[in-house]
């Protein structure tokens, strides 16, 4: 029988809806147009825009949804990161995002080894909170920083360790969830006579014990046929558990992709943590000869046996984030295998290890096996194997993505050596390149053709290709999916996978659990064909849109943001480490996060006006808690640099709505800080006074909380032009020029004056640029008509020494970053790309000079404290490296060196000064950064970015001081009057 529509089909938002549920619902209701298009596609091909989003509180919040969709006849689907490859988390339903407020570690029982957790809680987090007691959630996915439990319990989610430890199945004990009649259930193994009991019950939970054994009963022998299939399977329903004994509907309904249920909590077990990991890396000459050698490293007891092929390395090689992990292997393989061996010392861990290379080198299989025994030596390997999606995601021509539509097939590991030369086979035939990396010790392969569904032709040889790869893998005895579900892409083929008898039975089970079918419709069963509601299709072609930016490289400002391949690297919490998104990883909202940002100007620029649309009020405050911080231009894999983007639209909305005048103060932040440091020291008492912080908060928007920046009357100006010490240099000194860059030179010389010096000292001929500004704060706050003709004066004034070979060196990461970035793009031209080429930081220079001779610290003359922690600038991080920096520091340390991986400081140039985002600001900065500096009360702090050291003021009320600083005091002796405040 078919299953039942929802009652109403809607083209829309429904106010009725959305109203009904902002009365029932404590969390976020969300019914606006921009949301909906966030949530409108995952990191599938697939679009489809929701009725609208709810963000729930509780378990409450899910029960009023299901029972206000019931009422309304229309369909509910949960999400948690919106990273399904296959659509599963799109659909014409209310979204539950789960990943806003249901994401914690309700209780975790260490002597149990069982955790209880929330659906939108992320598997890093949980791994985070096993940790201390020596355990962790073993499914090991390669996005377990933004894999959140309820979407591995949808998609039975498995990694690199399901030969050891199983799937996402294997580890669920227990489930809270939400029916469709709104009851709230706990679903788990019951013991016969509470079955009974359960069954006597006069309703849907009942039914559900009524009814399933029946149904369990009638499909055990078409169960029983199938139970040759190989174990990794992530499709279907999971009759086999239904008919196992005790009866479990936790684990029937894990893998439902919330057609059965709303999972609300999750009672799962944790794995004691290995004791001992070693690595071995096998090097190989071919694809073939790597699969091949997978039989001896499974005879060997290899725990996990992951596959990267030659396309996937010639990617790394030539990325300049990745490059640098492929040059730690031996000479030119084509493929490699990373086999790790888990047990309970690092002597049993090797002996494992010894097995595998003699049997290799009993074979023949490879020409060079290296061991990676400490986890330092382990994690670059980890991070080339983790790499393989983002940079499949970067290859391909401009017009080309790489489609999820047979990406994780599996079969037996014996036949995967032949099953992967025909799956290449079929390939070539239908002219489509791929990389192939997966778990080679699970039989699974991960392959993403590159195609462009836009073009004639293209779809149906998507679907020719998918009907062709899904009969090669059952024709092995495997699977279609192994661990990303159905979704849309796979489901229309689950009758043919699973037979007639099969799938009539998963009909049932799903007309059982939703008899009005409003639960995530359309998916495992009853689906469309994989080739409806196809993303690229439907993108209309952008109207041409003049922009202050150059973004023809990518095609226009449009196409440059629908770069994203909406894959969620952006939502990762903040304990995961790096820095991109810092407001997400305070607010954990999708509209926050790098990817929701791109949607909505996907969809801005999409429509007929862009122009106009890009000035929307709506769109203005989706970006409004952007930072700028650039992390994702090197984070994402697509580099989607946001920053440019916002600056683009606020310019958009300043020419629509008009500039407010704080952008305009902050904009001329240079002319404000000469104007302090003219009327220095009355001008830091009259800005410091209450009335008139009073005054700058209630009419400009300044957070009285915020400590000014302090105006040094003896700016460096003033300083280099008075000054009768600068040592003489030799005929041939190489030429430098210094960025008096605007807090340098007016807040804090003393760092430009230590630079200076140190510079001179090693035998550079040192200029001052005085009269100049790179524009990063007219970028920051969208004022570009200033910016472009402010960076187009430098890049003039510069050109000309940069023509005569002087290097460009600064203080300050943004302004050197500005550079050698956004002039590009503002400016463009030969010269400005000379610029920028010979723009660097004055700690590379300097790191240059001490390695070389050129610069030497005394012996015994380290500076301030014996440890030092650096934090770097977000700009420094992303665009110009703190190698140097911490080459630096290692030469004046007496004890260690540690660079924080503590994120954005939060303070973000003007960002933190303003009032509606001064919470925030003290949130990121409050998340990794103070809690990292309070812990090490005795080290000296250290930080490149004038707004670091502000905003570490301010929250820890420890000193941070610029690295060239505690090098001048090494050099020249502690405290100098370069480093102390200076008068006229």
């Amino acid at each position: 029988m078919a299953l039942p529509s929802p009652r109403t089909q809607h083209d829309g938002p429904r106010d009725d809806l959305a109203e009904e549920l902002r009365r029932s619902v404590a969390g976020e209701v969300r019914f606006d147009a921009y949301t909906r298009h966030m949530y409108a596609t995952d990191a599938s091909m697939y679009e489809i825009v929701p009725l609208g989003v709810v963000q729930p509180r509780g378990s409450d919040d899910v029960v009023a949804v299901m029972e206000t969709a019931r009422d309304f006849g229309v369909p509910v689907l949960p999400r948690g990161a919106g990273t399904s490859h296959c659509g599963q988390t799109v659909g014409q339903a209310v979204v539950l995002d789960f990943s806003t407020h249901m994401r914690h570690v309700l209780e975790l029982d260490a002597e149990a080894g069982v955790a209880r957790v929330q659906p939108g809680l992320v598997q890093d987090e949980l791994n985070a909170a096993a940790a201390p007691h020596g355990l962790f959630f073993a499914p090991d996915t390669s996005t377990s920083n933004r894999a959140t439990l309820g979407g591995m319990i949808g998609n039975n989610s498995c990694g690199s360790r399901s030969a050891a430890y199983g799937m996402t199945i294997d580890h669920v004990r227990s489930l809270a969830a939400v029916l469709a009649d709104g009851s709230h259930v706990r679903l788990g193994p019951v013991a016969p006579s509470v079955a009974d009991a359960k069954a006597a019950q006069n309703d849907l939970e009942g039914r559900l014990y009524r009814e399933l054994p029946r149904l369990a009963a009638r499909c055990r022998s078409a169960v029983e046929a199938q139970s040759g299939t190989f174990w990794r399977r992530a499709g279907g329903y999971r009759m086999d558990r239904l008919v196992a004994d005790p009866f479990d509907l936790a684990a029937f309904t894990v893998g439902s992709e919330g057609t059965l249920s709303l999972v609300t909590e999750a009672e799962v077990t944790l794995t004691p943590k290995p004791a001992a990991t070693v690595m071995v890396v096998g090097h190989f000459t071919t694809t073939t000869e790597a699969i091949a050698a997978t039989d001896d490293a499974m005879a060997a007891d290899g725990s996990a046996i992951e596959l990267v092929d030659n396309f996937i390395l010639d990617l790394a090689r030539q990325s300049p984030q990745h490059g640098h992990l492929v040059r730690r292997l031996e000479g030119d393989p084509r493929a490699l295998l990373f086999v790790e061996f888990y047990a309970d010392s690092v002597a049993e861990a090797e002996a494992g290890a010894a097995r595998l290379t003699k049997l290799w080198q009993d074979h023949g299989h490879g020409y060079a096996a290296p061991r990676a025994t400490t986890a330092a030596e382990q994690q670059p390997f980890r991070a080339l194997r983790k790499a393989g999606l983002g940079l499949l995601m970067r290859a391909g021509k401009p017009s080309e993505r790489s489609v999820a539509f047979v990406e994780d097939t599996a079969v037996p590991p014996e036949h995967l050596a032949e099953y992967t030369t025909k799956f290449a086979e079929i390939l070539d035939r239908h002219g489509l390149r791929a990389g192939f990396y997966g778990h080679a010790s699970a039989g699974c392969l991960h392959v993403r053709p590159f195609m462009d569904l836009s073009q004639p032709g293209q779809v149906a040889t998507m679907r020719a290709v998918a009907e062709e790869v899904c009969e090669l893998a059952l024709s092995y005895g495997g699977v279609n999916s192994s661990e990303h579900g159905d979704g849309l892409v796979r489901s229309e083929f689950n009758e043919r996978i699973f037979g007639a008898e099969l799938y009539g039975a998963f009909r049932e089970a799903k007309a059982l659990f939703d008899p009005d079918n409003l639960l995530n419709p359309g998916k495992i069963v009853d689906a469309p064909p994989m080739t409806d509601n196809l993303r690229t299709p439907k993108i209309p072609t952008a109207v041409p849109l003049t922009t202050h930016f150059d973004f023809s490289e990518h095609g226009g400002m449009r196409d440059t943001a629908d770069r994203c391949q909406r894959i969620g690297a952006c939502r990762k919490p903040a304990g995961s480490g790096g820095t991109m998104c810092p407001s997400f990883m305070a607010t954990r909202d999708e509209e926050d996060s790098t990817r929701g940002r791109a949607l909505t100007l996907v969809q801005a620029l999409s429509s007929p006006d862009p122009k106009a649309a890009l000035a929307d009020e709506r769109v203005n405050e989706v970006l409004d808690l952007c930072l700028e911080c650039k992390a994702c231009k090197n984070e994402c894999p697509m580099s989607v640099d946001m920053a440019t983007f916002k600056s683009e639209a606020l310019a958009a909305h300043h020419e629509e709505h008009g500039t407010p005048v704080r952008s305009r103060l902050f904009g001329r932040i240079r002319q404000l800080n000469r104007w302090g440091s003219w009327g220095a020291p009355l001008s830091n008492l009259v800005a410091n006074l209450r009335p008139v912080r009073a005054l700058l908060h209630r009419f400009v928007g300044v957070e009285r909380q915020r400590p000014l920046p302090h105006f040094e009357r003896g700016n460096l100006v003033r300083w280099f032009r008075r000054r009768n010490t600068a040592p003489a240099a030799e005929p041939n000194a190489r030429e430098v020029v210094f960025l008096a860059d605007s807090f340098t030179t007016f807040t804090e010389p003393h760092v430009g004056r230590a630079a200076i010096e140190l510079l001179e000292h090693a035998g550079y001929r040192v200029r001052l640029a005085e009269d100049v500004c790179c524009g990063r704060a007219q970028i920051s706050k969208g004022l570009l008509k200033e910016a472009k003709a402010t960076a187009n004066t430098l890049v003039t004034r510069l050109a000309e020494d940069v023509e005569r070979g002087a290097t460009i060196v600064g203080c300050e990461p943004s302004c050197v970053a500005t550079l050698k970035d956004e002039h590009q793009q503002l400016v463009g031209g030969e010269r400005a790309a000379a610029v920028g080429a010979s723009a660097t930081l004055v700690e590379d220079l300097l790191a240059e000079a001490l390695d070389d001779g050129r610069l030497t610290v005394p012996e015994g003359a380290e500076a301030g404290a014996s440890d030092v922690l650096f934090h770097g600038h977000c700009h420094q991080k992303a665009a110009l490296g703190t190698t140097a920096t911490m080459r630096i520091l290692r030469h004046v340390a007496g004890g260690s060196v540690t660079e924080l991986d503590a994120g954005c400081c939060g303070m973000a140039g003007s960002f933190g000064f303003e009032t509606e985002h001064y919470d925030l600001s003290m949130t990121i900065g409050g998340q990794r950064l103070f809690p990292a500096i309070n812990r090490a009360p005795d080290a000296a702090v250290c930080a490149t970015g004038t707004s670091c050291r502000q905003q570490i003021a301010h929250g820890t009320e420890r000193e941070a001081r610029h690295p060239v600083e505690l090098l001048h005091e090494a050099v020249f002796g502690a405290r100098t009057e370069a480093t102390e405040e200076m008068a006229d």
